[in-house]
């Protein structure tokens, strides 16, 4: 085969975006001449992580659906759409790619419906347990399905599915570091257990709640804190601290920039239940309790949730019940090795490596084919 060139395109949010630039640093990898462009949606966040991460990305005016399906605003989401794979289809034909690949989110729906009216093989990934809309109506147009769970027939023709996980942060899997200098960087004890809180980039409101009703419950014990508040809401919880006085063993920040060492310190980790942080727990083993975000669509985080909770390799606490449940739960839980370790070494049986390398491998394998 000459040269490789390749079109990916989805996005919307992070657990979009990351395996899908995982994906083309891999087709990089394998074939260094490679030639890849991203379609991604006006004004979502890919429009920038995209060329952060050194790739060439065009942005379409589309946009999701309104929910309920019934509300007249779909109309014009409808127009976009239409718009949109008119616009695509001219890229494609300029671009001539080997293949399209799809990530979810709302440009990879023009992108692939326009790819495969080209007759240009198409290959989606979804991340999640509970399939995108996105994806199960372009399931029956793609030649491969590459997903994270068993069990995806039902969403999915069983024939194209293959089982890869999705892509992690490789910076995470450092096999170098020592529970001494972690601690050190968050200034904390390497002998006392250590909880890690995570709500994402922009941070996760129930979650951070949860926390300022605990404030005396955490100060009484002996075990130490690490709490993402996210950007959204941290100026708000530092003058609420002020206020309230901030427990010792709690370090509090916005933003963690070496999260290899938080989860390497951490001996239980809090997480909402998004595809991309659900796949680094079971890839690096840790014990976690997860609170599915209410606000997604299908629900997917709560499908996530329970993939894991139904083999014991996570626990689950209800978004309602938080703010009264998940500490107590949580200092609870990191007390009990013989739990930590079940939680531990029933998500490492979960774990799935090399996503991107395999998905890439599938990538060229189309190529060829075509």
């Amino acid at each position: 085969m000459d040269e490789l060139r390749v079109i990916i395109s989805g996005g919307g949010t992070g657990g979009h975006i990351f395996p899908a630039v995982s994906i083309a640093n891999a087709l990089c990898e394998a074939n260094p001449d490679v030639k890849i462009l991203f379609v991604g949606a006006e004004g979502r966040m890919e429009m920038q992580r995209v060329p952060a991460a050194g790739y060439e990305i065009i942005g379409l005016p589309v946009r999701g659906l309104l929910r309920p399906l019934w509300r007249p605003g779909n109309i014009g989401v409808l127009r976009d759409f239409l718009r949109s794979k008119r616009m695509v289809k001219q890229t494609l034909r300029e671009f001539k790619p080997d293949v399209a690949v799809g990530v979810g989110g709302y440009a990879s729906s023009a992108t692939l419906n326009a790819a495969y009216e080209l007759g240009i093989p198409c290959l989606i990934q979804e991340q999640n347990s509970f399939a995108g809309l996105t994806n199960k109506t372009l399931a029956k147009k793609a030649s491969k399905i590459c997903v994270a769970y068993e069990g995806m027939e039902r969403f999915f023709p069983k024939d194209r599915i293959l089982l890869t996980g999705n892509p992690v942060r490789q910076s995470l899997l450092n096999d170098s570091l020592t529970r001494e200098e972690c601690a050190a960087t968050f200034g904390l004890n390497p002998a006392k257990p250590t909880i890690l809180l995570i709500g994402g980039s922009l941070g996760a409101r129930t979650l951070n709640v949860s926390v300022m009703k605990n404030l005396s419950r955490i100060a009484a014990s002996s075990v130490q804190f690490i709490w993402q508040t996210g950007s959204y809401y941290h100026k708000e919880i530092e003058k609420l601290l002020d206020v309230k006085g901030k427990p010792t063993n709690l370090v509090v920040t916005d933003f963690i920039g070496r999260m290899d060492q938080a989860y390497h310190l951490a001996d239980l980790v809090i997480s909402r239940a998004g595809a991309g942080t659900v796949s680094e727990l079971c890839l690096l083993g840790k014990p976690a309790i997860l609170v599915p975000s209410p606000n997604v669509a299908e629900d997917h985080q709560t499908h996530n949730a329970m993939a894991l909770v139904n083999r014991q390799a996570a626990l689950l606490v209800r978004d309602a019940e938080a703010p009264e449940k998940l500490i107590p739960l949580a200092l609870e839980t990191v007390s009990d090795a013989d739990k930590l370790q079940l939680l531990g070494r029933n998500a490492a049986a979960m774990a799935l490596r090399d996503s991107a390398r395999i998905i890439a491998e599938e990538v060229i394998k189309l190529a060829r084919q075509a």
